[in-house]
């Protein structure tokens, strides 16, 4: 048996000690050939080798009225997509900084040159590009980044050119079974339609960076990878929604994809375009999630809300009247200390908060300076609070 032990500790020192060595020479090796990243040089301008034609008007001699309606948009509005392309920095697996490109859809929204897109299209893009349907190709840059609702703004110097732009319709009284049409460029074919219909409404979905999407489109119109970005259209040929994501376990279309409302975009554009992000009203406190388990250990009187661990005493919620927890009731929960006795928000602007998703979700839409109504649970009561919204701190990234 102390043989045994012997011999697995031996392998043991052994082990390490190559382990050491090899993690000494991997730090000695990086840190010697480490190099600054690479120059990425910025998009030129590109004139097509010849002028594009003029568009035939479609021919609708034989075609259903669907048909025509699918046509008609195509031909009225295939130029207001553009092809977005990215070059940004990835890493290599020994620290080396390379340049990669991505490419993405986006809708035209004004003669200024902005364009709608998505935010993981233009995430971490060192330089950007957007090519027109003739081929004619500007450099952009980012004028504004929502990624909450995977939305960004873009925009290009159009050089006096008349542009062909999306009108946007309204994403408020859509019905799941009708007809859209989805513009894009999957797999870099350009200005690709596709046809289908509404599949669902209200679709919540995360993104790879956390963000949980809510409200989203659900469509069985074709959407692939090179579609983000671009519009998901009506019949009227009115921009209802922006195609952000599909579910797939191919990478390839299967009828499930998703697009983010329009209204949401009408929404953020104008802050996009002033702040270069998205101002969103905030309560001035640290809210505290109640779970089962805290409610039962602190005593608290329902095991869902917010609790109100702590105010800030000179801003609104506490001239509001809202109350935090008392300095000396507190109960560690994991790596957290958390003050008991404080309010517990229940619900905002008539809309129930159970989770602190809820919580964020109901302030999303809001503004600095708004007023809204509050309800909390105060000593087992109902109490209801008119509370002034204070503007929510960049560090926070929901």
């Amino acid at each position: 048996m102390k043989s045994i032990i012997r011999r697995l500790a031996f392998a043991a020192t052994l082990f390490l000690a190559i382990f050491t060595l090899l993690t000494g020479c991997f730090t000695f090796s990086y840190s010697s050939n480490q190099q600054p990243p690479p120059e990425i040089p910025a998009f030129t301008r590109i004139d097509p080798s010849e002028p594009a034609p003029a568009p035939v008007p479609p021919d609708y001699t034989g075609l259903l009225e669907l048909e025509k309606t699918a046509v008609k948009i195509y031909y009225e509005l295939n130029r207001a997509v553009v092809n977005i392309t990215s070059i940004s920095l990835g890493y290599s697996w020994f620290f080396q900084a390379f340049p990669q490109s991505g490419t993405g859809s986006g809708s035209i929204i004004d003669q200024d040159g902005h364009v709608l897109t998505n935010y993981h299209v233009i995430k971490g893009a060192e330089r950007l590009a957007v090519t027109l349907f003739d081929g004619s190709r500007y450099p952009a840059e980012v004028v504004g980044e929502d990624p909450e609702n995977d939305l960004a703004l873009v925009s290009f110097d159009p050089e006096g050119r008349a542009l062909t732009t999306m009108d946007f319709g309204t994403s408020r009284d859509l019905q799941i079974g009708q007809m859209v049409l989805a513009l894009g460029n999957p797999f870099g074919l350009e200005r690709t339609l596709t046809t289908g219909i509404i599949s669902g409404l209200d679709r919540p979905l995360q993104t790879g960076d956390g963000f949980l999407l809510k409200n989203l489109i659900q469509t069985d119109a074709s959407i692939n990878p090179g579609n983000s970005g671009g519009p998901l259209l009506d019949s009227n040929g009115d921009m209802i929604g922006i195609n952000t994501m599909i579910i797939s376990p191919s990478q390839g279309s299967v009828g499930i994809g998703f697009a983010v409302p329009a209204d949401t975009a009408k929404r953020v554009i104008p802050d996009l375009k002033e702040y270069g992000r998205v101002r969103r009203g905030w309560i001035d406190i640290v809210p505290v999630p109640i779970y089962p388990s805290l409610a039962e250990r602190a005593g608290l009187p329902v095991d869902y809300g917010i609790l109100v661990s702590v105010v800030d005493p000179s801003g609104n919620a506490a001239q509001a009247g809202l109350r935090g927890g008392s300095p000396g009731d507190e109960v560690a929960m994991g790596r957290m200390t958390i003050r008991l006795g404080g309010d517990i928000i229940v619900s905002i602007k008539d809309t129930p908060v159970r989770s602190l998703q809820d919580y964020y979700n109901a302030l999303e839409a809001t503004d600095p300076g708004d007023s809204i109504r509050v309800e909390v649970i105060r000593d087992g009561d109902a109490v209801e609070l008119n509370i002034k919204l204070a503007e929510r701190p960049k560090q926070f990234g929901w």
